[in-house]
């Protein structure tokens, strides 16, 4: 790279995005509220695509923290995004798990099954209502001035967000409040009306944004009289033949209103259902984007779970960008997305993976912070959601896992700090500091625990642990084994050994007889360019199903790169040499 080339690149990655006042009126105040008036750049790593760009455009799948995935995204698609879906977390203080279950009865285990906690949907304070509010002030600026945001919620914040949205977008945005009322849902006796219906709220950019009336079957026909428009009275008025008899017709359809009647995805759904937690109907989706945007717009979802917004856009003619911080997500939906493609008739864009501001130590960040404690030997807090530990007289605060630790991500101490107590401390010993603190991060920016005094005001005795620097010697995650050659010009994959899965399932490697059924895909790069998958094979096999682990060499391949995935939707990635 040149100087030149670098000075640009730096620029760039100094990028910052201002963004316009809040319409305002009513203003929602919370504990720990922060004005959110400009975000910086960040740059994306392209990790893969599948399938080609059409016109120039192939579909994106980023993983990464949505917030700093939409600050990248400020960039080019700044006011260029249709239509906005988003099922955030609902503060319902609950973990959200995913079965793992292997795709046979070869491994020697007594425990053939577990469940992996993909995310905890629980939150310190009002931490809730500023994660959402920084969120949502981005996706404003995403929006085109025809665009039009949907926000799934359910009854314990969905006051909260529709006074925040009022806010953000100003009470002329706000159109519906959507009831969606899953009917096959069932509640055991919890001593109150059973909730069997979600909220989605409803606002638009501007008054120019795009609706179109969406219709449902009748269970039966229903007689109606018909309606025409007249332009004499610019109305709608009764049909009427020529001796001036109202018309009447069997009506088949209706219009659809705001409450939708759909049913829950359920387990013994043969179709759709992926086992990711959360997982919402394709009904639910299509009606959503079919209403509001039109073949060929641009549709986004920053919680993307599943992938059921990104399934659907494609089934749609829609183009889309979806996201997710959890490495699980991005398999599911690439996943879903390359069979949807295999079922698609007509030619549509591929897409592409990328990651912004991730580290791929650690694949869980959930496990990450319970291996981190043990590691460190950090003691255990009883009721405490602030802190993850204590450490020789220190208060420990553990920062992202897979990226490196930036002043942003201090606002969760900044908010819900003890003020109270730090002012009696302070009182009673001047001289001292009112707390001690141990950040562990993986990487931080240099001045993080200057800016974290500064911001407090109040002396702190601040000790960071950077687990890249400090302690690299230690093995938090256990890598994957493989034992792949080519043989008569096949790739045959002998051996694969998920070391992580093993061990949560108390296996030895010896005891795995048939290591496929351990195996959720494989996908091969025949002619791998050493910076992006483009994978030639991608074996993705049915449920009860495995993968081949034997694919045939084409002629031209060069270097060979396969990536195989496990059943907790961790990777190995190995160069294969094909001399």
């Amino acid at each position: 790279m040149t100087e030149k080339e670098g000075k640009e690149q730096d620029e760039t990655q100094l990028d910052k995005y201002e963004f316009e006042p809040i319409k305002g009126y009513p203003m929602l105040h919370w504990q720990g509220k922060r004005p959110f008036q400009s975000t910086r750049y960040y740059p994306a790593q392209l990790k893969e695509t599948h399938g080609e760009s059409i016109d120039g455009w192939l579909n994106k799948i980023f993983w990464g923290d949505n917030l700093q995935v939409m600050s990248h995204l400020l960039k080019e698609f700044r006011g260029k995004v249709d239509l906005i879906y988003i099922d955030p977390p609902y503060d319902s203080k609950a973990d959200y798990k995913k079965l793992i279950k292997l795709k046979g009865k070869r491994v020697n285990t007594s425990l053939s099954a577990f469940e992996e906690k993909q995310y905890t949907d629980i939150w310190t304070n009002d931490e809730y209502l500023q994660f959402i509010y920084e969120r949502l002030l981005i996706m404003r600026e995403l929006l085109s001035d025809k665009g039009t945001i949907y926000v799934h919620c359910d009854w314990h914040k969905s006051s909260y967000i529709r006074c925040i949205m009022d806010e953000i977008f100003g009470l002329g945005a706000f159109k519906n409040e959507i009831i969606w009322h899953y009917y096959n849902k069932m509640q055991g006796n919890i001593n109150r009306f059973a909730s069997n219906h979600d909220v989605i709220l409803m606002y638009t950019k501007s008054d120019k944004f795009t609706f179109n009336k969406v219709q449902e079957l009748r269970d039966k026909p229903v007689r109606q009289i018909k309606r025409v428009w007249d332009k004499n009275s610019q109305s709608l008025v009764n049909a009427k033949d020529d001796d001036g008899n109202i018309i009447y017709i069997e009506a088949t359809h209706k219009t659809v209103d705001d409450v939708w009647r759909l049913p829950m995805l359920q387990p013994a759904d043969q179709n759709e259902p992926t086992g990711y937690p959360t997982q919402k109907p394709e009904k639910l989706l299509e009606r959503i984007i079919q209403a509001s945007s039109n073949p060929g717009d641009l549709v986004f979802d920053c919680f993307m779970g599943s992938g059921t917004t990104q399934a659907v856009a494609l089934k749609n003619g829609r183009r889309f960008i979806g996201t997710d911080i959890n490495l699980t997500a991005i398999h599911t939906t690439t996943k879903r997305l390359i069979n949807a493609y295999k079922e698609a008739d007509n030619k549509l864009p591929g897409f592409e993976v990328l990651n912004v501001n991730n580290y791929e130590i650690f694949r869980n960040p959930i496990q990450a912070k319970e291996l981190l404690r043990e590691a460190l030997e950090i003691q255990p807090l009883v009721n405490n959601s602030l802190y993850d530990g204590e450490k020789e007289g220190r208060m420990v605060k553990i920062m992202s896992v897979n990226r490196i630790a930036t002043k942003a991500d201090l606002n969760d101490l900044i908010s819900n700090f003890d003020y109270k107590l730090f002012e009696k401390r302070q009182l009673e010993h001047p001289n001292q500091p009112v707390e001690k603190l141990l950040l562990v991060c993986m990487g931080h920016e240099p001045d993080l625990a200057a800016t974290l005094e500064q911001e407090v005001n109040y002396k702190l005795d601040i000790d960071v642990v950077d687990i890249l620097r400090d302690q690299s010697h230690l093995e938090f995650r256990r890598d994957s084994e493989t034992d792949i050659s080519i043989n008569e010009g096949h790739l045959v994959i002998n051996n694969f050994y998920p070391m992580n899965l093993l061990q949560k399932l108390s296996i030895m490697k010896e005891n795995v007889e048939d290591w496929k059924e351990l195996v959720e895909s494989v996908m091969i790069d025949w002619n791998y360019d050493g910076a992006v998958l483009e994978p030639g094979i991608v074996d993705i096999p049915e449920k009860n199903e495995k993968v081949k682990g034997e694919y045939k060499v084409p002629e031209d391949a060069g270097t060979i790169r396969v990536k195989i995935t496990d059943l907790l939707s961790e990777s190995l990635e190995v160069n294969i040499n094909n001399g």
